[in-house]
């Protein structure tokens, strides 16, 4: 499975969940961390569990497993680095704080299906 198959997945998985303003960037050729950030925002702290749940279940299912979890006790932002492909998960008054769209501007979005 490529990254950007990856993406997808990971994509729908957060939308099964309800996930908020779904955006991928393209980081490959910015940085050496990974190649896609997915970012996702969620109203409570009960839904960004839930999708990172989501994330995890759906993933390990077609044998994947992240490289590692932070922040999922406190759920205002929960990172999944799935080494390629690195998701980030907020309440939406962290995404804002954080602004990781801001400070990625330079990465170019990627089409996921639900903006078709």
């Amino acid at each position: 499975m490529t990254s950007m198959e990856l993406v997808h997945i990971v994509a729908k998985l957060l939308n099964s969940k309800k996930a908020e303003n779904v955006v991928a960037l393209e980081i490959k050729d910015l940085t050496t961390i990974g190649d896609y950030f997915v970012i996702a925002s969620g109203a409570s702290t009960t839904q960004v569990k839930a999708m990172s749940d989501a994330v995890e279940e759906g993933l390990s299912a077609l044998g994947l497993e992240p490289r590692r979890i932070e922040g999922y006790q406190s759920a205002a932002w929960i990172v999944l680095d799935y080494y390629e492909v690195i998701i980030h998960l907020f309440q939406e008054q962290s995404r804002q704080f954080y602004s990781l769209e801001r400070l990625w501007a330079d990465a170019p979005r990627v089409l996921l299906e639900e903006d078709k």
